[in-house]
């Protein structure tokens, strides 16, 4: 008995184009679906978040973080500027709706404790005071980590719920950069 070798009939060029455009259609589509509804990248602009964020990296966002789950003290979130929502923002949130906050020449106490903040090294941090204030319903108090230099709701007021977009997730560029972003 001899085994048959079946031979593939060659393409017809159409077809292969075809095949092609097929093939670049769907992977638009499915890239597309993924920056609209999932992840978004997005560039830093400033240094308001130095050390962990330089001015130009690059960096995704979670789209769908907020949308399923809550918004946690200490998150970096990126929102519309509420002064010009055509602006986006990049911040950490310090304190949550219902928060009592005050900052005493730099320290930051939420609910009366002083928040432990590694982020904000010693030369990133400023004298400024805010009194005594408790964080709206569905708003959140957002700082930069490099205090000196942030414009952020000790400028701005708390965030409202409604502006923040998404999660700082992970740095892809530059490598030497690349991590996740806490």
């Amino acid at each position: 008995m001899q085994d048959e070798l079946k031979t593939s009939q060659p393409q017809q060029p159409g077809r292969q184009v075809t095949g092609w455009i097929r093939d670049f259609v769907i992977s638009i589509a499915i890239s597309a679906f993924i920056i609209v509804f999932l992840y978004q990248p997005v560039v830093v602009e400033g240094t308001s978040m130095l050390p962990r964020l330089e001015d130009q990296d690059r960096l995704f966002i979670n789209k769908v973080a907020y949308r399923v789950g809550d918004i946690h003290r200490g998150d970096v979130v990126v929102f519309n500027y509420p002064r010009d929502p055509s602006k986006s923002y990049i911040k950490r949130v310090i304190a949550l709706p219902g928060d009592t906050l005050e900052i005493r020449r730099g320290r930051v106490y939420v609910n009366g404790n002083l928040v432990p903040e590694p982020y904000v090294p010693a030369r990133f941090r400023d004298e400024r005071s805010v009194t005594l204030q408790t964080v709206g319903p569905e708003s959140y108090w957002v700082m930069g980590d490099h205090r000196s230099v942030s414009s952020d709701s000790r400028e701005f007021g708390a965030v409202d719920r409604k502006y923040i977009y998404g999660k700082a997730v992970l740095v892809f560029w530059p490598f030497d950069q690349m991590g996740v972003v806490r």
